[in-house]
């Protein structure tokens, strides 16, 4: 990918591209307090779709960042939980958080565009 950069940057680059694919930390965050099912953090996140939640768990579970265990049930119900190595986030998360706290304006959400009337 970056061959022209030392593996100390490479790494850097690959973490950095993981944390910031949207979603990820959002989701490494709300299971920093514990396992939750497909359907608690869609409703946590609120804003997602489940397409592009199902696409981050399974990237995350790739990375080995977090893993999923299933309820046989019935009915069968899904459960993600960090790894060791997404635990391994949590000072990352924290500051995050604690930079966001102190320097980040939240903007109000723009309002829709109105719908022109047609002649």
């Amino acid at each position: 990918m970056h061959d022209d950069l030392s593996p100390l940057c490479s790494r850097f680059l690959e973490a950095a591209d993981l944390l910031g694919r949207r979603w990820t930390g959002v989701i490494l965050r709300i299971l920093m307090d514990g396992p939750c099912r497909f359907g608690e953090l869609t409703e946590r996140i609120g804003t997602i779709s489940e397409r592009v939640l199902s696409e981050r768990l399974k990237d995350l579970e790739a990375e080995g960042i977090l893993e999923r265990h299933v309820d046989p049930g019935p009915p069968i119900r899904s459960e993600y939980r960090l790894t060791e190595k997404g635990q391994a986030f949590w000072k990352v998360i924290d500051e995050l958080g604690k930079w966001a706290e102190r320097w980040v304006d939240v903007k109000a959400p723009r309002a829709a565009p109105r719908k022109r009337k047609s002649a």
